[in-house]
């Protein structure tokens, strides 16, 4: 069974995530979502929050399951048999941040391939962070986030 891994924070999920993980179904037999709890960060969404949400999102997909993680993706991946780890990527900059980490990962844990999937141009300027930042101020996030997890906030 090929499984995969797609990690990320989701703080909140996006409609760019959603675009990703819907395009690297027919790769793989399962993909689980890890969330990853990242000490260094501090979450706007609570873990149950964006758990529910991600869900929602993906209620009518069998071959998703969302988990949460602590500590390094490649000890995740074993832990959950993937030898895959897929990651979006945006801009060149995404590419060399994640080029760096994937070889990092290759290092540690030869096994595991890191699967790169290009963002659709329309998804590009969509990142989290930049979506955080509009929920802080109270700003119109409708249009970034899939409804099913908009619905939730």
């Amino acid at each position: 069974m090929k499984i995969a891994l797609f990690p990320g924070s989701f703080d909140p999920v996006t409609k760019a995530h959603v675009d990703i993980l819907k395009r690297s179904l027919p790769l793989f037999d399962k993909v689980i979502i890890g969330i990853g709890l990242n000490s260094t960060k501090a979450a706007y969404l609570t873990l149950e929050k964006r758990k529910e949400m991600l869900r929602a999102v993906f209620a009518n997909e069998p071959k998703v399951e969302v988990q949460t993680y602590e500590g390094l993706t490649v000890e995740f991946c074993k832990k959950i048999q993937s030898n895959y780890m897929i990651r979006g990527i945006r801009t060149v900059s995404d590419f060399e941040y994640e080029k760096a980490i994937a070889q990092m990962n290759h290092a540690l844990e030869p096994e595991i391939e890191s699967i790169f999937i290009v963002s659709k141009p329309g998804y590009s300027s969509i990142s989290s962070t930049i979506v955080r930042d509009i929920m802080r101020n109270n700003g119109d996030v409708k249009q970034f986030i899939p409804k099913e997890a908009f619905d939730l906030l």
